[in-house]
């Protein structure tokens, strides 16, 4: 027994140490990263990962809105190559609304209609369409309001040129490493370390903004900064506010923070796939909820277009490959919101994986809007 005692002290001692030179040498963060990811089984972020994070909780109202279920709800087999596709990549949520009611609902791995999932960066489009409120609102004047009148500490030689719209279509010229796997790379110290905001200072606007795509989670945090400034309050009240209680969402969502309360807005937005499916059919009405008018239909014709990149608009993914518009909210690990306006769809998929990318769309993605267009356009959901 004491020898057992003395190894379990041995490593005790050993961790103890190696959280302390983590601390000193500013990769704190890494301990987070290591408890919250390979201490529970995972090599990565998860969809079910909030346990670890602080949140705030995003309040729904009392004015609910249910689902519609369609007639055909299920009815409609889907083809193999779907099923194949969704079971490949370990899906736990599949929904297609067919004109504003549910028809198609698949869920696997104990999740529900009403299990949270972390949104990953389909938060961008969140953040986005916050940003565009706040404008409509008078709190930001407009998208190309220049950054530093809002957040002069920014940084960089290329600082004074930034402006609101170069953050959301990814061409800030912020000097960021977009890396999921290298532990050392700014993307890991954004999501496991303890101040966002102190971070996101002492990094430069290094390259000149409005030239050139590149995709970059800081892009987004530096937005949800401006709109957080400019209204005084966190992000998560905001999306209550403007967003979640106008949705008449039907389940509290919930945001990850860091250590001081700031939402990680590039990413983190926690509900569940019916209530996901919202933004969808906020998106296809053109900014309109039930007669409500939350976003400006120019806005969304503009934030689904073309900016800098074919394929990508303000924090929306574009293609049209498929001889039909189709704009989405996307997510890492295939976490998907896809809009198809000409058939009224909009098609929800959460889970744990996806495959690699094709002309900047995975093939899971490609594949998932390839198979419901061809029953839609075989014979249409029934």
């Amino acid at each position: 027994m004491k020898k057992i005692g003395k190894v379990l002290a041995g490593i005790a001692i050993t961790l103890a140490v190696i959280v302390a030179i983590a601390k000193l040498t500013g990769n704190g963060y890494l301990v987070k990263g290591v408890w919250a990811s390979y201490l529970h089984g995972n090599n990565s972020a998860t969809i079910s990962d909030a346990k670890f994070f602080d949140n705030h909780k995003i309040e729904a109202g009392t004015s609910k809105w249910s689902w519609p279920i369609h007639p055909g709800y299920n009815k409609t087999e889907l083809p193999a190559k779907l099923k194949d596709i969704l079971a490949k990549t370990e899906s736990v949520a599949f929904l297609v609304v067919k004109n504003d009611s549910i028809i198609s609902e698949n869920y696997w791995d104990s999740y529900s209609d009403s299990s949270l999932s972390n949104s990953f960066s389909m938060a961008k489009s969140v953040t986005t369409m916050l940003a565009q409120i706040a404008i409509q609102k008078g709190v930001l004047k407009d998208w190309h309001q220049k950054v530093k009148t809002i957040l002069p500490e920014l940084k960089g030689p290329h600082a004074d040129e930034l402006e609101l719209w170069h953050l959301s279509t990814m061409s800030s010229g912020l000097d960021w490493d977009e890396a999921y796997k290298n532990p050392f790379t700014v993307t890991a110290k954004a999501y496991y370390g303890e101040d966002i905001n102190k971070l996101m200072y002492s990094l430069p606007i290094a390259d000149e903004p409005g030239k050139i795509f590149n995709y970059q989670s800081g892009s987004t945090q530096l937005l949800a900064m401006c709109v957080m400034k400019a209204t005084g309050k966190p992000l998560a009240d905001l999306a209550s506010e403007w967003l979640w209680k106008p949705l008449q969402a039907e389940h509290a969502a919930q945001w990850h923070t860091d250590a001081q309360g700031t939402e990680l807005a590039y990413c983190c937005f926690n509900t569940n796939a019916r209530d996901f499916a919202r933004f969808g059919r906020l998106m296809l009405h053109h900014g309109n909820w039930n007669g409500t008018q939350i976003l400006d239909s120019s806005f969304v014709q503009m934030a689904t277009s073309p900016a800098l990149a074919p394929f990508y608009g303000y924090s929306f993914w574009l293609t049209d490959s498929f001889g039909t518009k189709v704009f989405a909210q996307r997510g890492i690990l295939g976490q998907y919101i896809i809009t198809i306006p000409e058939y009224n769809l909009v098609i929800v998929r959460l889970g744990k994986h996806c495959l690699p990318q094709i002309n900047h769309h995975t093939e899971d993605f490609l594949t998932i809007v390839e198979q419901v267009l061809s029953i839609e356009r075989a014979k249409g959901w029934k």
